[in-house]
C-alpha cells in the first residue's frame, strides 16, 4: 500500500508539472501578435528628442495602437541620410528644402508639415556683443563677429546648422568658415553644444524648445529672438516603400496619419516645459 501511494504521489506531481509547463507555454503563444512586432523605427532631429517631446508622446500612441516606436535621434543631415538608405520608416527633422528634395528624388512618400516653434540666439546676461538690440538674426550675428565674441555652432549639418548658415548669408556676413578662432564648431548635438557654449561664456543658436528643455543654464538667457527668418518648421516623412521595399510602411503611414490627426496634434499642443508650449502644431488641412 505505501509503495502504490508513493508511485500515485510521484504521478501526481510528474502531471502537475507537465500541466504548469503546457499552460506556460499555451500563455505565450496567446499573447497577442502586437506584441511580436518589431517597432517602427523614426529617424528624427534631436531637438524633438531632447525636449522631451517623444516621451511625453509615444505612450499615448502605443496606448492608441497597440503599436511600438523606436526612435533614432541624430542631427537632420544624417537622418536624411539615414532614411535614404532605408534605415528607417519615418522621418520628422527641420530643414523643408531638404525634406521637398528627399520627396522629390522617390526616397519620401510625401511630406507633411507636423509643427512650428523658433530659433533663438543665446549668450551670458551681460551680452557683450550687445545682440538683444539688433534690428534682424543676420545683424545679431554680424555684432558677434565684429566684437569678436565666442560663437559656438554645431557644425554638423543639423537642420540648425543649416538655420545658422542660412542667416550667416542674409546681408553677406562673413562666413564662419573663415571667421577666425571666435568661432568654434562643436560637431555635436544640441544638448552638447549648450553646454559647451554655456562653458565658454559664447554665444549659440538653438530652437526654442531644446532651450527651454535643458537643465544646464547657468548665466545663458535667450536675447534675441522673433525676426521671421527665425521661423522653424518641423515636417514628418513616410519613407517610401518603393524606393525601401522591406519598410514597415503600413505601420509607418499609422504613426505619420496619427502625428498629424486631431489627436496627435492636440496632444503636441498641450505639450509644454515650466508653463511654456514647445512646438505649435500645423498639420491642419493635410
Amino acid at each position: 500500500m505505501f509503495i502504490m501511494i508513493t508511485i500515485f504521489s510521484f504521478w501526481r506531481q510528474y502531471l502537475t508539472r507537465c500541466i504548469a509547463m503546457l499552460l506556460f507555454l499555451f500563455s505565450l503563444s496567446a499573447v497577442p501578435a502586437l506584441a511580436g512586432e518589431q517597432p517602427i523605427i523614426v529617424q528624427s532631429t534631436t531637438s524633438t528628442l531632447n525636449s522631451g517631446l517623444y516621451d511625453y508622446l509615444l505612450p499615448f500612441y502605443q496606448q492608441a495602437t497597440g503599436k511600438q516606436v523606436r526612435v533614432v535621434a541624430v542631427g537632420t543631415g544624417q537622418a536624411l541620410k539615414n532614411a535614404e538608405r532605408c534605415d528607417g520608416d519615418v522621418l520628422i527633422v527641420h530643414s523643408r528644402e531638404d525634406e521637398v528634395a528627399f520627396v522629390d528624388r522617390g526616397f519620401g512618400s510625401k511630406r507633411y508639415d507636423l509643427m512650428y516653434n523658433d530659433f533663438v540666439l543665446l549668450g551670458p546676461y551681460n551680452d557683450p556683443a550687445g545682440i538683444a538690440g539688433a534690428d534682424n538674426v543676420s545683424a545679431a550675428l554680424r555684432l558677434i563677429s565684429q566684437a569678436g565674441i565666442r560663437f559656438v555652432s554645431r557644425g554638423d549639418n543639423s537642420g540648425t546648422h543649416k538655420a545658422e548658415k542660412r542667416f550667416w548669408r542674409l546681408e553677406d556676413n562673413v562666413p564662419p568658415a573663415t571667421a577666425g578662432s571666435w568661432y568654434i564648431e562643436s560637431g555635436q548635438g544640441m544638448g552638447s553644444t549648450l553646454n559647451l557654449a554655456v562653458q565658454m561664456q559664447g554665444y549659440v543658436l538653438s530652437d526654442r524648445a531644446t532651450w527651454l528643455a535643458f537643465g544646464n543654464k547657468q548665466n545663458h538667457a535667450i536675447l534675441f529672438s522673433g525676426d521671421p527668418d527665425m521661423f522653424n518648421q518641423y515636417g514628418i516623412i513616410p519613407v517610401s516603400p518603393e524606393h525601401c521595399p522591406d519598410t514597415h510602411n503600413e505601420d509607418g503611414l499609422v504613426f505619420t496619419k496619427w502625428m498629424i490627426s486631431k489627436t496627435g496634434q492636440g496632444l503636441i499642443k498641450a505639450y509644454q516645459r515650466a508653463g511654456e508650449q514647445l512646438f505649435f502644431p500645423n498639420a491642419d488641412g493635410q
